[in-house]
């Protein structure tokens, strides 16, 4: 047997098991993934995230979600990244610079009596033409009437290096849903085939011009506290859509985010998340000694 150190961690609840993964890693992270983030029979989580060595920047991020599948970004998973990789001695410097799946992120770090709990990452652009989000339309998809099951929701997509479905709603019908017909709702959306790779869905509620109000069903790992991406996406979609402005609050079930979209009329125009990182506790698994492998 071999024993494996983990950090859990949240942003506004979207919570995940961290490895640093530096010198030994998980021969198989993504089943690992599945076993680590059963909330009743593993320590529970959305999913697993690997804090990896990198040629090209601090610290490289390898996510997988709940049910074992690669994800390419997690902008709730970035933050908390940057703080452990900061306080493991990983990275030694205040931007952090994480890379990622869709390329590298630079994070941040906001103090509070000589640690970290807070970040602020630079989201890069968004990604809006339709082919590259990955969906099956041309252009722009804004406003786009979409059938789904036997209803046309008006959808607007975005990718922040992810794929994000966002669907604008009238009232707060969505947010008094049981969990069992919200599943049933975000299924519907995430296996769509207008989305080749599956896609994460935000219904989002317009407060005022500043602030908006979301429930959001995740691609591999279901309904969330939290996320990252998807709350980057909503502000996005809510500027394209004349909903908001470029600076917004999104509230989540599981907290706020603070976002913005500089340059929102530019081609070039960066989305920078600002949010909590917290460290919930550390512990140690015990696991066959073939399940961790060397660091090459």
């Amino acid at each position: 047997m071999a024993l494996l150190e983990f950090t859990k961690m949240h942003g506004c609840g979207n919570d995940y098991v961290y490895i640093v993964a530096v010198k030994t890693r998980p021969a198989d992270a993504a089943r690992l993934s599945v076993k680590l983030s059963d909330r009743r029979f593993g320590v529970g989580g959305d999913g697993l995230i690997l804090l990896c060595p990198s040629s090209s920047a601090d610290v490289r991020m390898e996510m997988y979600n709940a049910d074992g599948s690669r994800a390419e970004m997690c902008g709730n998973g970035i933050r908390c990244v940057a703080r452990l990789a900061y306080e493991a001695g990983v990275a030694r410097r205040n931007p952090v610079k994480v890379e990622t799946d869709c390329g590298i992120k630079t994070v941040w770090l906001r103090m509070q009596n000589g640690r970290p709990v807070a970040a602020t990452v630079d989201m890069g652009p968004p990604i809006l033409e339709g082919r590259e989000i990955p969906a099956n339309a041309d252009g722009r998809i804004i406003n786009y009437p979409l059938t789904v099951g036997e209803r046309i929701e008006q959808i607007t997509a975005v990718s922040m290096g992810n794929p994000h479905c966002v669907v604008f709603v009238k009232d707060d019908a969505v947010f008094k849903l049981p969990d069992d017909e919200f599943g049933r709702l975000g299924r519907q959306f995430e296996r769509h085939p207008f989305f080749p790779r599956g896609v994460n869905t935000e219904f989002i509620l317009p407060i005022s011009a500043e602030q908006l109000r979301m429930r959001v069903w995740e691609r591999g790992s279901g309904e969330t506290l939290a996320c990252g991406t998807g709350a980057c996406g909503a502000v996005v979609a809510a500027v394209l859509t004349g909903r908001a402005g470029p600076a917004a609050t999104v509230e989540l079930r599981g907290g706020i985010l603070e976002i913005e979209w500089r340059n929102a009329a530019g081609q070039d125009g960066h989305v920078l998340m600002t949010g909590e990182a917290v460290e919930v506790f550390k512990g140690q698994m015990e696991v066959g000694a073939e399940e961790i492998v060397a660091v090459r």
